[in-house]
């Protein structure tokens, strides 16, 4: 199989933001981060009030690339089994057999709908299968199938009858993305579109073989050592127990990061840089990608509250702070 370069890379990310610009108005941002996390082989938590467009912007995306998807609406009755799927009873020729019957989660893109509102033990089977990639069942293991991204949707605004996702479950995903409400402009596009014409159709240009291109190439583009550096000293400056830490983080941080965030910087970073038809990472991207891989990774503590600072407040001052080494 042919490998991609960077500026096709590029050219594949213009095409699929040219598709997705038919059916989505704004959140370039938030969809341009999708398809890094879906290039650097990573999950996302998508945060936002309803009727954001969230289901619309990754349902639009997996047929865009062709990739299978499935749904998943979270509720607290919600069951293990009903997300990767089980063994059902069934006779055939007079002989009762255990047939395999797959969950939603056999697919490309999952979209998990309000992740919090089922149980830990739903929450769990899920993340186990973002983190293995696999699922056993009946004592069989199944892999699932390549690509696979998981996004899970959260609503801000609702929290009784909710399940937060615990910090070890939340530092599965690559990326915390916080969706806002549109634009005076673009919500009135937004009306256009949806009340006026029926929306357009769409032609998929990309297929799961080129993803899996550029996943590759992702893992192979070469990072810089002072590159390195800078990604492993922002993590390391949200750990209130450095002594290098910046105040803020010494006075409002209860848990820092861990190393999953370095590798995230730096896997982020790349698949940005090949967005933009570069080979190589700089220090530009990776500040880019760090607020929303820290994020959800900076626990901050009761001073924080009294202080009404939070961790995306915390992870801004540390950006500030935080210099480039000079190699």
């Amino acid at each position: 199989m042919n490998e991609i370069s960077p500026k096709e890379v590029r050219e594949l990310h213009v095409r699929i933001t040219g598709e997705l610009n038919k059916v989505i108005v704004g959140q370039e941002q938030i969809v341009r981060l999708l398809l890094v996390s879906l290039f650097a082989r990573g999950h996302c938590l998508l945060i936002g009030v309803p009727g954001l467009a969230k289901t619309l912007i990754v349902r639009t995306l997996s047929e865009i690339l062709q990739l299978s998807f499935k749904r998943i609406q979270f509720t607290p009755d919600l069951m293990p089994g009903d997300i990767i799927g089980s063994e059902i009873l069934q006779e055939r020729d007079r002989r009762l057999e255990y047939e395999f019957q797959p969950g939603p989660v056999f697919a490309n893109l999952v979209l998990a709908d309000e992740i919090n509102r089922t149980p830990p033990k739903t929450q769990a089977a899920l993340l186990e299968a973002m983190q293995e990639r696999k699922v056993t069942i009946g004592g069989q293991t199944r892999t699932l199938p390549d690509p696979f991204l998981v996004v899970a949707t959260q609503n801000p605004i609702e929290q009784e009858g909710t399940y937060p996702l615990p910090e070890a479950q939340l530092d599965r995903f690559m990326f915390s993305l916080h969706l806002d409400y549109p634009a005076k402009a673009e919500e009135m596009e937004i009306v256009r579109r949806t009340t006026l014409h029926e929306m357009p159709a769409l032609t998929p240009t990309v297929g799961a073989e080129d993803l899996l291109r550029v996943q590759r190439l992702v893992l192979a583009a070469p990072v810089s050592d002072h590159v390195i550096d800078y990604a492993v000293s922002l993590a390391a400056a949200t750990r209130p127990g450095n002594p290098a830490a910046p105040q803020a983080a010494r006075d409002y941080v209860e848990w820092g990061a861990g190393p999953r965030a370095s590798q995230y910087l730096i896997l982020g970073a790349k698949a940005l840089a090949l967005l933009k038809g570069n080979i190589s990472p700089e220090t530009a991207d990776v500040r880019e990608v760090a607020m929303h891989v820290l994020q959800h990774r900076v626990i901050t503590n009761y001073r924080a509250t009294g202080a009404g600072k939070k961790s995306r407040d915390v992870v801004q001052g540390i950006l500030a702070e935080v210099k480039e080494a000079s190699y």
